[in-house]
């Protein structure tokens, strides 16, 4: 059973979200909160596998919340759900530790199918999105050169290649087919290349690849 805590100001935004985790046979809301900070607080409490977190809330927002719980340390994934396609909060959100992001106007079934990915351990931004978004807004970030990141270092060339290709959004297959691998190979790499750099899944791969200087926005 997949627990989820729900993270919204508007109380009747919560209950649509309970309504429709409820009805699902492996999932169950674990608690709500209205704020930041409320969430923050019941992340450490109820320790739930996913936090579907809203992002503008007053107080302490959801980018906030989000690195905290990140930061914690503990098993909570969260998905942030942003208002609009390309809103830089979902960017900062991302940033901070998200596991990745849905519109608010997702189709429920597509929210049910990202809360399980989320808490399998998967990102829930498609590859072309991912590259849509962090294009949009690494341009505004200061130029980095190539190799400033100490952890570049602990990755082979292939690795390397590797993590360019994920942050060109690229699936699994494409990276196989483009570098004459097997998919399952693609795959061990990928998984060896988020262990050396720290990263809790895909999303978090691509950011650090831009951040390190190694992917520049196109």
């Amino acid at each position: 059973m997949t627990t989820v805590l729900i993270v919204d100001d508007q109380a009747l935004q919560r209950l649509g979200f309970r309504m429709l985790l409820e009805a699902q046979p492996d999932l169950t809301v674990a608690g709500e909160a209205s704020g930041g900070g409320e969430a923050v607080r019941l992340a450490a409490e109820l320790r739930p596998d996913v936090v579907l977190m809203d992002v503008r809330m007053p107080g302490m927002d959801g980018i906030e919340a989000t690195r905290r719980i990140v930061q914690s340390g503990g098993r909570s994934r969260v998905l942030v759900l942003t208002t609009f396609d390309l809103d830089e909060y979902a960017y900062d959100a991302l940033r901070a530790g998200a596991s990745g992001f849905f519109l608010k106007d997702v189709r429920p079934e597509e929210l049910v199918v990202g809360i399980r990915a989320v808490a399998a351990g998967d990102s829930v931004i498609s590859p072309g999105l991912t590259r849509k978004l962090i294009d949009a807004f690494t341009t505004r970030m200061p130029g980095r050169e190539s190799g400033s990141d100490g952890r570049l270092g602990e990755l082979t060339e292939r690795e390397r290649e590797v993590l360019v290709a994920v942050a060109s959004g690229w699936t699994n297959g494409e990276i196989a087919e483009r570098l004459y691998l097997a998919e399952s190979t693609v795959k061990s790499h990928v998984s060896r290349v988020m262990a050396k750099i720290g990263a809790r899944d895909r999303v978090q791969a691509v950011i650090f690849a831009y951040d390190a200087g190694l992917v520049r926005p196109a």
